[in-house]
C-alpha cells in the first residue's frame, strides 16, 4: 500500500551545503499492516511521516501509495481546537475529508464508547485528561475515513503509566478496527506491542539498517528489543531508566 524508494531529503542552510535528514531511506508497507520507525533523535523519522503524507517532498528518490489510498496524520501534539467540543473535534478530520454523513456522525458516535469518551461529546478539551484528549485525537484521525494513518510519537506526551495504558488500549482498538499505519515512536517496547514489524533507522541521515518482524510472546520478542537496542547504540537496561 506504500512504498519509498531511495528516498533522500535534504534542507537548504544558512552554508552551501544543506541538511540531509534522510538518505537512502526504503520502505514497503502492506495494506493492513502496523509498522513502526524507531531511531535515535534528529534521525528523520517525523521527516520520514511528513514524506508519506505528502507534507514533504522528497529530493530524490520516489513515493507511491496503491490505488489512490489517502492518508491521515496525527502529530505529536493533540492539536485539538479548543473552540470546538469533543464531538465537534472528533468529526474534524471528515469535515474537512467531504465525508461529514449522518452515517460517519452515527460511527462517532459508537466509537466515543469504544475510545473510552462515553458522556464527553460535549466537553470542551480543556475538560479532558491527557490521554483522553490523545485518544479524542486519534479518533478524529480514524475518522478521516483516510487508508493510511501516520502517527507522530501520538503518546510521547504522556508519562510512562499512561503511555503503557494507552499502548495497550491501542491494541485492542486495532484488533476491533484494523487500518494501515506508520507509527514514529523512541519507545522501543512500544513499537513492539503495536507493530507487525519494526524498522530501526540509523543516525542522520535516516536509513533503514534493521527490519524485524516481531515475535509477539514469544521468546525471540526478548532478543528482538536487544537487538534494537544495539542497532541503537543504547543500552537496554539504562533506556528503561530514562
Amino acid at each position: 500500500m506504500i512504498s519509498a524508494v531511495d528516498v533522500r531529503v535534504d534542507f537548504p542552510t544558512s552554508t552551501d551545503r544543506p541538511l540531509t535528514a534522510l538518505d537512502g531511506f526504503d520502505l514497503e508497507v502492506g495494506a493492513g499492516e502496523f509498522v513502526s520507525l524507531v531511531g535515535p533523535s534528529g534521525c528523520g523519522k517525523s521527516t520520514a511521516l511528513r514524506v508519506l503524507a505528502g507534507l514533504q517532498h522528497p529530493s530524490a528518490g520516489t513515493v507511491r501509495l496503491d490505488n489512490g489510498s489517502r492518508t491521515a496524520w496525527m502529530p505529536q501534539q493533540d492539536a485539538l481546537l479548543p473552540w470546538r467540543r469533543a464531538m465537534s473535534n472528533a468529526l474534524l478530520g471528515a469535515r474537512l475529508a467531504g465525508r461529514l454523513t449522518a452515517e460517519v456522525t452515527a460511527e462517532a458516535h459508537q466509537l466515543f464508547d469504544e475510545f473510552g469518551l462515553a458522556g464527553f461529546e460535549r466537553s470542551w478539551p480543556a475538560q479532558l485528561s491527557g490521554g483522553m484528549r490523545q485518544r479524542l485525537a486519534l479518533l478524529r484521525t480514524y475518522l478521516s475515513g483516510a487508508e493510511i494513518l501516520l502517527l507522530d510519537e501520538p503518546f510521547g506526551a504522556l508519562d510512562p503509566i499512561r503511555r503503557r495504558r494507552m499502548n495497550s488500549w491501542l491494541t485492542g482498538i486495532w484488533a476491533r478496527h484494523p487500518r494501515t499505519a506508520v507509527l514514529v515512536t523512541h519507545d522501543v517496547e512500544e513499537a513492539l506491542l503495536l507493530s507487525d514489524r519494526v524498522l530501526v533507522l540509523s543516525d542522520r541521515p535516516g536509513r533503514v539498517v534493521g527490519t524485524f518482524t516481531v515475535a509477539r510472546n514469544h521468546p525471540l520478542h526478548h532478543r528482538q528489543r536487544q537487538e534494537i537496542f544495539a542497532l541503537l547504540g543504547t543500552d537496554e537496561r539504562h533506556a528503561s531508566e530514562k
